[in-house]
């Protein structure tokens, strides 16, 4: 493959609570200068909450706008609704599978109506499940048998692509590198239909929390805490039992400290899946590695240590640490690789799209403004939607301060 063509797009959730009727979010995208549109489910179409027979009359609505404008819906995604919930992964079958046949396959229907893709992220898995490494393996299985049956349903209806979001953290996966690889894997392994991941340039800022500390970190934890009565607070240790154990040895005899460090160091390894590697918080590994499994990248700028979904202004860009000339760099790194064995095809298209949040109170004026010069920044690199990879401009790496992809 040459690379895949490129496509920028924007998430309309910059709209939801304002702009809701299908002709008003085309119209303000058309005057930004796009004609790709992902359709949040947050912004008045999620099926959690929303009639069907209005969904009937939305899906219409957006194709009348499409007609006006020109702008097409690529992909549909769910939004904070189903976000905030265990979802797919419930401990109760009834939740499991109304979620799965009320919400994501109605998700999907809609998406084939409008021949697009279809993303979303509807999971969690909870505390006493993450305690448990045969626990939370079934649950993992299950996740995965579940997301089998949505690659073939969304296949068997013919939507573009289906997709589950990258996370940051071990309840939410796939939030590890070699975590969505497996899931990928798994996926593709179950009915050989196509199912992806997309990646975010925001979601790299939790992993560095996760890091497993070695044997010299606990012991001058230990030790710190026993002398100067320090708090465990923000010290990643992994399951309850290794906690159990860090406090113990802390009223304990100096002498007995390697023993309770093997010991945590046990723990550690029964529950591995609850740490992350220092790559997993690098963005530019993300995609270097799986860039070419993400029909759909979201854009955001962040300073490195949260997801904010901030804009790329000239103001926001200086502090922050997405940049786009690195962003398809790596990308194109993933293509430059050999397939790997027992992964989906790689992706033929990839949506480049802006997933801005505006702040509750922000003006109209300054969104539509932020807006605009986000996406003037980006058409500097994708000037023309349908350019192939291999033909974007080779545009020289800015010196204007702006950090380098997080490694801190």
């Amino acid at each position: 493959m040459s690379g895949p063509r490129l496509y920028l797009a924007i998430d309309n959730c910059f709209a939801a609570k304002r702009w809701t009727e299908p002709l008003e979010w085309a119209q303000a995208i058309k005057n930004l200068g796009l004609d790709c549109v992902e359709a949040s489910a947050d912004n008045e179409c999620d099926p959690l909450y929303a009639d069907p027979d209005y969904l009937k009359d939305w899906l219409q609505a957006v194709k009348i706008a499409r007609q006006r404008t020109g702008v097409r819906v690529v992909n549909l995604y769910s939004g904070h609704g189903t976000y905030a919930s265990l979802g797919i992964t419930s401990s109760d079958s009834r939740n499991r599978r109304r979620m799965v046949e009320q919400w994501l396959k109605v998700l999907i229907r809609n998406a084939a109506q409008l021949q697009a893709g279809v993303g979303f992220f509807c999971h969690a898995f909870d505390h006493q499940t993450l305690q448990h490494p045969d626990s939370f393996r079934k649950a993992r299985l299950s996740l995965y048998d579940q997301l089998a049956e949505v690659a073939v349903y969304s296949a068997d209806c013919g939507t573009t692509t289906a997709a589950i979001e990258q996370m940051y953290s071990p309840h939410q996966i796939p939030w590890t590198i070699q975590g969505a690889r497996n899931l990928l894997r798994e996926v593709w392994e179950r009915d050989g239909k196509p199912f992806y991941i997309t990646i975010d340039t925001g979601h790299q800022t939790g992993q560095r929390k996760f890091l497993r500390p070695g044997p010299p970190e606990l012991l001058e934890l230990l030790r710190a805490v026993r002398l100067n009565d320090k708090s465990l607070r923000g010290k990643w240790l992994g399951p309850d039992s290794a906690y159990a154990l860090f406090r113990r040895a802390v009223c304990a005899s100096p002498e007995d400290e390697d023993a309770y460090i093997r010991q945590i160091e046990a723990e550690m390894d029964r529950c591995a899946y609850l740490f992350a590697e220092p790559e997993d918080a690098d963005l530019e590994a993300w995609l270097r590695q799986l860039g070419c499994y993400s029909p759909i990248i979201h854009l955001q700028q962040t300073n490195g240590t949260s997801s904010s979904h901030l804009p790329f202004t000239r103001e926001m860009n200086e502090r922050g640490i997405v940049r786009a000339d690195k962003v398809l760099h790596a990308i194109r790194a993933a293509y430059a690789q050999d397939p790997e064995a027992g992964m989906p095809p790689r992706c033929e298209k990839i949506f480049l799209t802006l997933e801005i949040f505006p702040e509750t109170t922000a003006l109209p004026f300054d969104i539509a403004s932020f807006l605009e010069e986000s996406v003037a920044y980006w058409r500097k690199f994708v000037p023309r939607d349908g350019i192939r990879l291999d033909e974007v401009p080779e545009i020289e790496r800015s010196s204007s301060g702006q950090k380098d992809f997080v490694r801190q």
